[in-house]
């Protein structure tokens, strides 16, 4: 069977949501459909310690202020919380668990296949984020490694590796906030492209935000380019980032050319030994509700 729509959205976390209020708005026609089970989008997949690395009141989707939580950066729970509330509030037309196979040209217009059936509308807007295409290169000897080797999406906790050999590899604010909650309870190395970009620690989403929007209307006149939040650094330095800087765990090592079935191992043929790798890299990457993500954070923004 297929339904008749004027907008497909795919995906129903945040960047959906905030689709579908405009649409609203715009009094058009429209569905969500989003493979989760329930509301909340990847933040219901997070890591146990992720913060929002801006407050509340810089992390809204359009309409609904967040709530503000009593710590400073809200956390995961707290965002899933206000996605889901935000979703009934608006009464956001969302068909879960719906998951999108394909997308075709249908006598102009488009079709959208799922597992459920098919809807065919004039517009398809993908929302679906980056969390579940989590990037793994091709890292010479990755087969011959006999520890485990894992994504971002799939760390939970520093207790699921405590006393263990822990090799953490990406200098963004996943990297830097899963190196740093890991930095007490293991032997830590934290492996970088190049040397780490702290951010001033009186950096945080709300400047990042004015940063980045001061860049976009300089380019929109003409103006020369500021680089925006690229001039600044790669990491937000949320508390226990800092913590772990100041107390000298988040001291970088440059990236390993291969694995072998012990650990990694550098050009100069030093050695490493782990018994897991957590990488930090997306196609390209999830942190703040309304833009980017980190603390941890991972980035939550």
């Amino acid at each position: 069977m297929t339904q008749t729509t004027q907008v497909v959205v795919i995906g129903g976390g945040q960047a959906g949501l905030a689709v579908g209020y405009h649409l609203r708005r715009l009094g058009l026609d429209f569905v969500i459909l989003d493979a989760q089970a329930e509301p909340g989008g990847a933040w219901q997949h997070a890591w146990d310690s992720l913060h929002l690395f801006s407050p509340a009141a810089y992390s809204s989707l359009p309409g609904r202020p967040m709530p503000v939580q009593m710590e400073t950066y809200p956390d995961a729970h707290h965002v899933v919380g206000y996605l889901t509330e935000y979703e009934r509030r608006y009464d956001v037309p969302v068909h879960r668990p719906v998951r999108v196979t394909g997308v075709h040209r249908d006598d102009g217009h488009l079709r959208v296949e799922t597992e459920v059936g098919s809807w065919r509308a004039g517009v398809v807007i993908s929302a679906t984020g980056t969390w579940w295409r989590p990037f793994l290169p091709a890292v010479p000897g990755r087969r011959d490694f006999r520890g485990r080797q894992l994504h971002t999406v799939e760390y939970r906790s520093p207790g699921d590796f405590a006393g263990q050999r822990v090799i953490v590899v990406g200098g963004g604010n996943s990297g830097a906030q899963i190196a740093a909650d890991l930095a007490h309870d293991t032997d830590l190395t934290w492996v970088t492209q190049r040397p780490p970009r702290f951010l001033p620690d009186d950096i945080d989403g709300r400047a990042l935000f004015d940063v980045a929007t001061a860049r976009s209307r300089a380019l929109d006149e003409g103006r020369p380019d500021t680089q925006g939040v690229a001039s600044l650094g790669d990491i937000v330095a949320v508390a226990a980032v800092r913590e772990a800087r100041d107390a000298g765990l988040l001291k970088a090592s440059p990236m390993f050319v291969r694995l072998d079935h012990d650990g990694v191992v550098w050009a100069d043929g030093t050695r490493a030994p782990a018994d897991a790798i957590i990488r930090s890299s997306f196609v390209d990457a999830p942190a703040s509700v309304g833009g980017k993500r980190s603390s941890r954070g991972s980035g939550a923004g």
